[in-house]
């Protein structure tokens, strides 16, 4: 939230329906005026398009700062793609790379976040929804699957870490999710509730350890997992007992937290009775993604103002958001498809 605007937001961050404003969507948030928006393929289809339709998102809460989120992790969830973005590598390509050598994994990993903050900060996008720091465990759903860099939780960690700052260099915030931890869930929260039972002592060593390693990063997006020895009686995003005690305390994460999309299957309830719970657990944001119109009324409709210790959170993030050096960005994108094709390689015997 930029100085200069101290109208109250709300806090939300709202998808839209397609590659521009819609009148009603206009309307919508001049009236509920978001904290943020979010992009996904739906929205971008050419880098113009995209720019102007950044430009309309911002000037309904006049707010040149406000920020615009996406899913660009490389792999399978990449919201931006050819013909006209790069194909980027998934998290697991480089995380094999760790196995031979980790300089070269570190530096694919840097070089991965780089190019996509370069990507991002063409088009105005402020804020990437990466890394996943989430350790997949045997017999968990291929939702996280090769989106993880490993797993093994110190790989997680040293990769995470350098994909971060590849963001941060490039001006692009990075999200790392999702806190605690997804990677026991053996159901996609998208359509049904993970339930982990694993005790303290297991969740801590490994499925904690990359968030806590990481917990200075600027902005975090919790897990629609339910962790029956932590919290019998709500899912994670809902949950005062993990928000406070695990997320805040024991990991020690102090930045912006933002909920999972509060669309998903995983959460009960009406939308607005989300939305209010995920505030009421702790988070600072709460985030709807599908761009339905009805659906974002109910959710503007059950929220209050942004809170000062929300705001005041996002300015420690805004803080840590890094001016762009020169980058030799051809040279870059030789560099991490030669470290990309050495993995490949390693991985057919050649």
């Amino acid at each position: 939230m930029s100085n200069a605007n101290l109208t109250p937001r709300s806090p939300v961050i709202f998808g839209c329906g397609g590659e521009r404003l819609s009148p009603e969507e206009q309307s919508f948030f001049q009236a509920t005026r978001p904290f943020g928006f979010i992009l996904f393929g739906r929205n971008c289809t050419a880098p113009q398009q995209v720019r102007t339709l950044v430009e309309e998102l911002r000037s309904t809460v006049d707010d040149a700062g406000a920020p615009v989120l996406i899913d660009q992790e490389g792999g399978r969830v990449q919201r931006l793609g050819p013909p006209n973005w790069r194909q980027r590598p998934p998290a697991r390509a480089i995380g094999r790379l760790d196995q031979c050598d980790r300089s070269q994994a570190r530096h694919a990993a840097w070089l991965a976040g780089r190019l996509i903050a370069a990507d991002l900060e063409a088009l105005g996008i402020t804020v990437d929804c990466a890394p996943v720091l989430d350790v997949p465990a045997t017999g968990s759903h291929d939702v996280i699957g090769d989106r993880a860099f490993s797993d093994c939780a110190d790989t997680v960690t040293v990769l995470g870490a350098s994909f971060c700052e590849g963001l941060l260099d490039g001006g692009v915030l990075p999200v790392i999710k999702h806190v605690p931890g997804h990677g026991r869930a053996r159901v996609d929260s998208h359509h049904d509730l993970p339930a982990v039972d694993d005790h303290l002592a297991a969740l801590t060593i490994t499925d904690f350890a990359p968030f806590a390693a990481l917990a200075g990063m600027p902005l975090a997006m919790t897990a629609h997992i339910l962790y029956r020895q932590l919290d019998p009686a709500s899912v994670a995003t809902l949950s005062p007992i993990i928000v406070q005690q695990v997320i805040r305390d024991q990991i020690g994460f102090n930045g912006v937290l933002i909920s999972d999309d509060i669309s998903m299957n995983a959460l009960p309830g009406p939308l607005g009775e989300r939305a209010r719970g995920a505030l009421d657990a702790g988070c600072d944001l709460v985030l709807h993604c599908n761009g339905e119109i009805e659906e974002m009324k109910q959710v503007g409709n059950a929220v209050g103002p942004l809170g000062p210790l929300a705001i005041e959170r996002w300015q420690s993030a805004e803080a840590m958001r890094r001016t762009v050096q020169d980058f030799d960005r051809p040279r870059a994108e030789l560099e991490l498809e030669a470290l990309v094709g050495l993995e490949e390689a390693s991985l057919n015997g050649h």
